[in-house]
């Protein structure tokens, strides 16, 4: 097996050869986004996109958002393109937001069991040159096993996904949460997936924006990140309302503790409460509680306003059963 310091590779010119070759040769390589790392490839070659379902152990029905360099490379991807996309687009990407839409009629799915497909333009320097290096869409989920912490740094990538080939390493994710995802598919944009860009934020451009229905795990959906477990770290988590109140007694130790507070409690890793801060640095503090050996992590509640929508999706699908 190659060791782990030969699979992280600078992105430099050599590093982004590296990349595009194993890219072309229908293979896989992480690379850095804004939000987290992705696991990218060519996403209308089936065997590069099953090479990702293998890698991650990723059920069949999750579909997987495609990456472009830019709005002409998304609009080729689509069988139509309301204006409101292009409204979106022309705010919001680069960056942190995911398009729903109907798919072009030539194209197979990208896991998706219906017509559409998932686009966004990352606002990564790494992830738009290997975009441009490659001339391919790149499907790119998180670049981690299934069901657990999404990675944010390229260490954490090799440490879940050890069989990677290769992995672009671009430093720390500054977002450190997955993007939002809106459908424009129907009459009303719907939020599919709460995430780094705040729902205030795209209102300002749609105005209402409708909430989806339920979807049960094994049922095709038409965005990642609706699975009713997901972003779990190994030890177990539990969400609490004051984590100095929780009845320890029957909990397996050792145990962490993840809050936003000042409060008093001896070893807590104590994010910011500001909710962007908090999302940035989430996932890099339950790695660190993980690589820490504890098995219970206590998480205090974060408020439950709209500001924190996107921590507290994560959160309740890392602590579901």
């Amino acid at each position: 097996m190659t060791p782990a310091s030969d699979k992280i590779v600078r992105p430099d010119a050599e590093g982004l050869r590296r990349a595009v070759e194993v890219l072309r040769a229908e293979s896989v390589v992480a690379f850095p986004t804004e939000t987290v790392y992705g696991l990218g490839a060519n996403a209308f070659s089936a065997k590069a996109v099953g090479e990702i379902y293998r890698l991650k152990n990723r059920p069949s029905w999750n579909p997987l958002i495609v990456h472009v360099a830019n709005v002409e490379a998304a609009r080729g991807l689509t069988d139509s393109w309301p204006s409101l996309a292009n409204e979106l687009a022309a705010r919001f990407w680069p960056g942190p937001l995911t398009l729903v839409l109907p798919r072009a009629r030539h194209l197979a799915g990208v896991g998706a069991g219906d017509d559409t497909i998932a686009l966004r333009i990352p606002a990564h320097e790494v992830a738009l040159r290997l975009l441009e290096a490659s001339g391919l869409p790149l499907a790119a989920p998180s670049a981690n096993r299934s069901e657990s912490i999404s990675p944010t740094t390229a260490e954490h990538v090799v440490r879940s996904l050890p069989g990677v080939p290769l992995v672009l390493d671009g430093g720390a994710s500054s977002w450190g949460i997955e993007s939002t995802v809106l459908s424009l598919v129907g009459g009303t944009p719907t939020l599919l997936r709460p995430g780094a860009l705040p729902l205030r934020t795209i209102r300002e451009v749609t105005g209402s924006i409708g909430l989806p229905d339920a979807v049960a795990d094994g049922t095709a959906r038409p965005s990642p990140g609706m699975s009713r477990r997901h972003y779990a770290p190994r030890a177990t988590l539990i969400l609490a309302k004051d984590v100095r109140d929780v009845d320890r007694s029957e909990l397996a130790g050792p145990i962490g503790v993840l809050t936003y507070e000042t409060a008093d409690v001896p070893g807590a890793e104590i994010l910011s409460a500001d909710p962007a801060e908090y999302a940035a640095d989430l996932y890099a503090a339950l790695h660190r509680l993980d690589d820490a050996g504890v098995a219970t992590i206590l998480v205090q509640e974060p408020p439950q306003t709209e500001d924190w929508l996107a921590v507290r999706d994560r959160l309740t699908r890392a602590a579901a059963k």
